[in-house]
């Protein structure tokens, strides 16, 4: 497996991505009806970074690092990432997150910030932690789960050591 910064050549298969993660609504703020042409604004946005980790030219991954924030907050990045749902279990997301953390420290960023990190969504939940990301703090009902309905979420942060 490669991890490499996304082209344009990438777009549909990312787009295949991110389609079958929003699709259940349990995991992301983005619509389950987001339309292929947005992808550009949520996923390859000029102010961002895109990368994809790939196996015999298909793309199993994906993650995009940005600021979290503009001018006097833009030293604590942001990232988001989504795995192809028929890729599960195959250590992806760890891939995709030890490689942001480099990425990130390389961009001279001294933390990272997931602003919204869903509660019920268990998985990624455990994994950041793992990972030294800590709950630092609770928006209540944050987000409109699709079968549980208004569940908690969670802003999640980790210092990176210089």
């Amino acid at each position: 497996m490669k991890i490499r910064k996304a082209t344009e050549t990438d777009i549909d298969q990312v787009w295949e991505i991110f389609s079958k993660v929003i699709e259940t609504g349990d995991t992301y703020v983005f619509n389950p009806n987001t339309p292929k042409k947005d992808l550009k604004k949520h996923w390859f946005a000029d102010y961002m970074e895109t990368y994809v980790i790939e196996e015999n030219g298909q793309i199993l991954g994906t993650y995009i690092i940005k600021p979290n924030q503009i001018d006097l907050g833009n030293h604590i990045a942001n990232c988001s990432y989504m795995v192809n749902p028929n890729s599960h279990g195959k250590g992806i997301g760890k891939k995709l997150c030890e490689h942001s953390l480099e990425i990130a420290k390389e961009n001279q960023f001294i933390g990272i910030q997931f602003n919204i990190v869903v509660s019920t969504n268990k998985g990624a939940v455990e994994l950041w932690k793992k990972y030294g990301f800590e709950i630092i703090g609770t928006t209540p009902k944050g987000f409109r789960h699709p079968k549980l309905g208004l569940v908690d979420t969670y802003i999640m942060y980790k210092h990176l050591k210089k």
